[in-house]
């Protein structure tokens, strides 16, 4: 029995003695490729596979998928190397170039967003976990991990490391921008979406580097019996912890309460000189993600709308777009209210001039 389930990159308990030399993994490959009914995520299909000792989810690479994000390693080579210091994130038991996949083990679990969605409050053990990890992430050592490409930023330089990703958010703009240009406009999203936002980031405090996940968010959270997993590790990068914290707040909608919760402990155990500045770079880090959210999904949204009917699918990307377009806007300087139907009439609009050869 093969299926698409959401939980199906959860990570094991610490404990596993099942001996997984014996599998065939190709085999295992092929049964997956035969049930990829759909994406998981924008950049990988996540498909569960019974075996005999039990379930495992095959990660399998989208092709020619769109890269929106900045990426650094793969991502088995970062579950690999923090394997030792951060015992909440998934274990890989075989990975593959030729054909490119990655096989995880497999634990039941609920997916955070699925039990508490975005702007409801969360289990009370999830704020203390999503601390430990990002303490426990600072503390991976930078031997531990891949090598670095040439040009990248030194340690301490969080205003490099930020212009790594502005720049990504340009070069969506870039391949985008001018076939997009009508809903862009049509949105009120100005020409250089990313001008307002520019000069904060250019003047982040020193801080630092460590191991940052960039993408911890309800999707990416399964809890199980007071426990909690945290998956997609294929935008880990050396950087800012301030910057993990911040797109850590942007993608989770916390309750007010929560937000401080992890806020202080954060500042509680990780050292002084890696939150150092936080209260001014915090808002700079946001302010460009809440222009990325708009500039990337955008794209995405629109084209998921022209290949998906579905009413209720539809009105759910109109809704997320306009709470992403109100905060953008407050960057932008535009006191015009969004409002949710001109949203989805824009996004209808746009799937006409999508589908035209």
């Amino acid at each position: 029995m093969t299926n698409n389930d959401p939980a199906a990159n959860a990570a094991p308990p610490p404990a596993d003695d099942v001996d997984w030399t014996d599998v065939d993994w190709n085999t295992v490959y092929d049964t997956a490729r035969a049930h990829m009914e759909k994406a998981q995520g924008y950049y990988n299909h996540n498909v569960r596979v019974d075996l005999l000792d039990g379930p495992v989810v095959v990660r399998i690479p989208i092709p020619n998928a769109q890269q929106m994000d900045l990426r650094l390693w793969p991502e088995q080579d970062v579950l690999g190397a923090i394997a030792p210091y951060v015992p909440q994130a998934p274990r890989v038991l075989h990975t593959s170039t030729n054909p490119a996949y990655q096989v995880h083990q497999f634990v039941t679990g609920d997916v955070l967003d699925a039990i508490a969605p975005r702007g409801t409050p969360v289990p009370i053990h999830v704020p203390g976990e999503v601390i430990a990890l990002l303490s426990e992430l600072h503390r991976v050592p930078r031997q531990a991990l891949p090598p670095t490409p040439n040009g990248w930023p030194q340690d301490g330089d969080s205003a490099g490391f930020a212009a790594h990703l502005a720049a990504v958010t340009q070069g969506v703009l870039a391949r985008h921008g001018e076939g997009f240009a009508p809903l862009y406009e049509r949105l009120k999203v100005p020409p250089d979406p990313l001008a307002p936002v520019l000069d904060g980031l250019s003047r982040l405090c020193q801080r630092p580097a460590g191991c940052v996940h960039a993408d911890i968010h309800r999707k990416n959270m399964i809890v199980d019996s007071g426990r909690t997993v945290f998956l997609d590790w294929e935008l880990a990068l050396w950087g800012d912890p301030v910057y993990d914290l911040a797109v850590h707040f942007h993608k989770m909608s916390y309750q007010p309460a929560e937000q401080q919760d992890v806020l202080d402990g954060w500042l509680t155990l990780l050292p002084t000189a890696a939150t150092a500045g936080w209260e001014d770079d915090v808002p700079a880090y946001l302010a460009h993600e809440q222009v990325k959210s708009v500039v990337v999904d955008t794209v995405r949204y629109s084209q998921q709308f022209a290949a998906d009917p579905n009413p209720r699918l539809r009105r759910h990307l109109s809704e997320q777009l306009t709470g992403k377009l109100r905060n953008a806007r407050q960057h932008w300087r535009i006191d015009e209210p969004v409002d949710a139907d001109e949203v989805y009439e824009a996004l209808y609009w746009s799937t006409s001039w999508q589908s035209e050869p």
